[in-house]
């Protein structure tokens, strides 16, 4: 069973707000706030607390200005500080002073505007890029150029045995080409006779295709 471990942070957080509660709560009793509003005061003046601190470290994160959470964050601070220094024996409870009555009755309003501006202030909207725009002719030639066929592997990487040096070398004979590549190879003569009005030569169709001259040559053997 895993030993249960006491944050000593924590306890002092606890003790810290628990005091501050109650200090707020005396005076707002004491300024003729009763029954379950002089509770509800320190609960309002902690909520802003809290609400601030989290909006101000949203805004560092996003590189936004933080003046405006740093205010609220001061004002919620002043009033939990100024109840444990009111509370500390400096003030007469029995005899509050009319302007701190003032003040403890104001409160509600000034934390109901500063919690609305804290949730409804807007964030700065993350840059976009933009992509780069495409060059006019280079987008045309995109759209003219087909895509060339891809070329088995067996025919680029085919070999013919050389001849002795004694006897004349025959003309080799052409590699066999895929039905599917002649295929493509006749769409790219036909597209290249109705734009020109003039037959594919054999260099034209390997350019095209983007095959070796050996494999161009069979090529358009099939398409005589």
């Amino acid at each position: 069973m895993p030993k249960l471990r006491v944050d000593a942070v924590l306890v002092q957080a606890v003790i810290a707000g628990a005091l501050s509660f109650a200090h707020l709560h005396d005076l707002a009793a004491a300024a003729g706030q009763s029954g379950w509003k002089a509770w509800a005061y320190p609960i309002s003046v902690d909520l802003l607390l809290v609400a601030a601190w989290r909006r101000l470290r949203i805004l560092r994160t996003d590189g936004a200005p933080v003046r405006a959470a740093w205010l609220w964050f001061a004002v919620a601070l002043a009033a939990s500080l100024g109840a444990n220094i009111a509370t500390a024996g400096l003030l007469d409870l029995d005899h509050v002073p009319d302007w701190l009555s003032i003040l403890v009755a104001g409160w509600p309003a000034l934390a109901f505007l500063g919690g609305t501006l804290l949730v409804h202030s807007p964030s700065p909207a993350p840059e976009r890029q933009e992509a780069p725009a495409l060059d006019v002719t280079e987008a045309a030639d995109i759209e003219r150029a087909p895509e060339p066929a891809p070329v088995p592997d067996a025919v680029e990487a085919a070999e013919f045995p050389a001849l002795p040096a004694s006897q004349p070398a025959p003309a080799p004979a052409l590699p066999a080409v895929p039905a599917a590549l002649v295929t493509h190879a006749r769409k790219v003569a036909d597209d290249h006779h109705a734009r020109t009005g003039h037959r594919i030569d054999t260099d034209t169709l390997r350019v095209r295709l983007g095959v070796p001259a050996q494999l161009a040559d069979a090529i358009a053997a099939h398409l005589a």
